[in-house]
């Protein structure tokens, strides 16, 4: 979804994901290196079209802000990193993220038993 997006059209889609819906103004501030206006502008109609972005009319003009819910966007994002890098297994993937346990926490390791501990029960009563 967001991985076939150009750079400069994703690095406008994550930094709304990350500061919320901005005008072209506070796009073009956001951005670490600048563009013209009227570029930001052609980019977010292009956005706009493609389904990454909505905009509404405000007080402040036309701002610009997500149309995927971000759950969904990182969904998305981790499908591909899966398909890509571990041959579309997702226990390859876990257990490349458990190789760094070192990095991890007593919290975030208790976190990742939780989420084991529910899928299975979701799996079971799905049965």
């Amino acid at each position: 979804m967001l991985e076939k997006l150009p750079p400069r059209e994703r690095q406008i889609v994550d930094l709304l994901y990350v500061q919320g819906g901005r005008t072209v103004a506070e796009v073009c501030e956001a951005l670490p290196d600048p563009l013209t206006a009227s570029a930001v502008r052609a980019m977010l109609t292009r956005l706009e079209a493609k389904g990454y972005v909505r905009r509404e009319q405000s007080e402040r003009g036309f701002v610009y802000a997500p149309a995927v819910p971000e759950a969904k966007a990182k969904q998305s994002a981790l499908s591909q990193l899966v398909r890509t890098f571990f041959g579309g297994s997702p226990v390859g993937a876990a257990t490349a993220l458990l190789g760094m346990s070192a990095k991890l926490d007593d919290d975030e390791l208790a976190e990742l038993e939780r989420s084991i501990a529910a899928a299975r029960k979701a799996r079971q009563e799905g049965k």
